[in-house]
Parts: C-alpha cells; structure tokens; sequence
C-alpha cells in the first residue's frame, strides 16, 4: 500500500469512526430537532437560516431541499438562506457592521412563530451569537447545528430551543457529518409532513 493509499484509507476509516459515534448519540435529537421545522411550517412560520464560511454551504443546501424538494416531489416549504444574499451580506460589513450580518436581517423578516437554524463548523462567532439574539427579540425559537460543544451559543439558548453538538471536530471532520444530519432532517420533514418512509 502506497503512502497516498494509506491516508485515504484513514480519511475514510476517521469519517465512519466519527459517523459511527454521532449516530449512536444524536439520533433522538434529530428526530426532535425535525418536530421542531414541522411545528414551525404548520403554524405558517418559515426556516431561516445562518452560518460562517464554508457550512453556509450547508445552510443553503438545506434551504434549497425545502423550498424545491429533497427525495419526493411536494409543496414547496418556505426557508431563506440570510447568507445567501451576498449584496445584502456585502453592504452590511461595508458599513463595517460585520456583526449585525445576520441579525439585521432576522430582525427585518422574522417574526414570532419563525424558526432560526445555525449551522456552526468553526466555532462560534459573533454574528451568529447576534442572530440569536435578534431572533430571541423577535420571539423565534433557535435550533443550532453544531461541530462543538459547551460554546457560547449553548448558553445562549432558551429552555425551548435545540441543539445537536458534535463531540468538538474540527471544519473537515464536522462537515460530512452536518450534512448526513442535515439529509435527515430533511428527510424526517418530508414523512412527517406528507407521508411516507425517510430515506
């Protein structure tokens, strides 16, 4: 076996290691987390959602699963993606307002019955730690994807909003596993809202 050969197959021995320990952890909270988007979607709020740098990939992956489709063809479901508007997210940190990049907008489009969903890799900054609270200000509840544990944002919470952590993996760990997670939820959305078996 070959230098190159051997990494790979440490990469993908430290991926199912990884998987394998979230998945005999975080399974109930996945399931709690998914009741949390469904109570949200049938009360007519909608997902909005924020994160930093490469897990805003994630964020707007999920957006696009719900507002098109994810394994079966269904209603549209309303979710928005605040980083995903890079002209608004632009001419906030000109205004040397970086971190008020989320925040100002939950504070513009959220309203009580609305859910925020964080999705944090790299630990947790100041412009998610604002969003929350903007959303706390607006009456939303907030659910927190994330690779760390025992954070800032954790104390942040409300006795009624949810958090998944995973046990502190670093951004390249944590990502296929935000997204298996992510994938689950989007399929436990699915079922529980129009019927059928999550993939």
């Amino acid at each position: 076996m070959t230098d190159t050969e051997h990494q790979i197959n440490q990469w993908f021995a430290s991926h199912m290691e990884h998987t394998a320990q979230a998945a005999s952890t975080v399974g109930p909270d996945i399931e709690e987390m998914a009741d949390a988007f469904v109570g949200a979607l049938l009360q007519d709020g909608k997902i909005i959602t924020c994160a930093n740098g490469n897990a805003n990939i994630l964020a707007q992956y999920f957006c696009t699963a719900l507002l098109n489709r994810f394994d079966q063809d269904r209603p549209a479901l309303p979710a928005i993606n605040l980083g995903a508007d890079a002209t608004t997210y632009s001419a906030i940190c000109r205004d040397n307002r970086f971190n008020d990049t989320f925040s100002r907008q939950v504070r513009a489009i959220g309203k009580p019955g609305d859910l925020l969903f964080v999705i944090v890799d790299d630990g947790h900054k100041a412009n998610l730690i604002q969003a929350i609270q903007a959303a706390h200000d607006r009456e939303m509840n907030v659910v927190v994807l994330s690779a760390r544990e025992k954070s800032d944002i954790t104390s942040l919470l409300h006795p009624e909003d949810l958090e998944i952590a995973l046990n502190d993996l670093s951004p390249t760990e944590a990502t296929p596993l935000l997204l298996v997670i992510i994938n689950a939820l989007c399929g436990l959305v699915d079922a529980k809202l129009f019927g059928g078996v999550p993939s």
